[in-house]
């Protein structure tokens, strides 16, 4: 399981990063221009610490994976990461509207590859948490 945990660690590293081209892609520029100054500063600063909370699990997961799997602590936090994640894959599928994806090969590829890593996430987690 070491292994796994230092590989999402990775990921979750990696996922942070992908986060600086959001405003360019999604053209928030734009986008975010008929909304009020507080709500398109609120998106912009909770799209930075959900980013730097994300880098700071990954950190975590590939330093001291084996403090995660060896220790109640870390079992505990791996619950914790296991309901974060297990979250995220269900809104995944009940939050965010299929229109966004359907018939849009690009974005039917993200879909999929995203909806793999929660899944990924989610089963390490649990596992990790919940074995003796």
């Amino acid at each position: 399981m070491e292994i796994h945990l230092k590989i999402i660690g990775l990921l979750l590293m990696l996922l942070s990063i992908i986060h600086i081209v959001f405003p360019k892609y999604f053209n928030w520029k734009k986008e975010l221009q008929n909304i009020s100054l507080i709500n398109r500063q609120m998106i912009y600063v909770h799209t930075f610490f959900i980013a730097a909370t994300v880098f700071l699990m990954g950190l975590l997961c590939l330093f001291n994976a084996e403090e995660i799997i060896n220790t109640k602590l870390g079992k505990t936090v791996a619950l914790g990461m296991f309901a974060f994640w297990f979250a995220r894959l269900l809104f995944q599928f009940f939050v965010y509207s299929p229109k966004l994806w359907k018939g849009k090969f690009f974005e039917t590829i993200i879909h999929i590859l995203f909806s793999v890593l929660w899944i990924y996430l989610s089963v390490v987690f649990l596992i990790t948490g919940i074995s003796r």
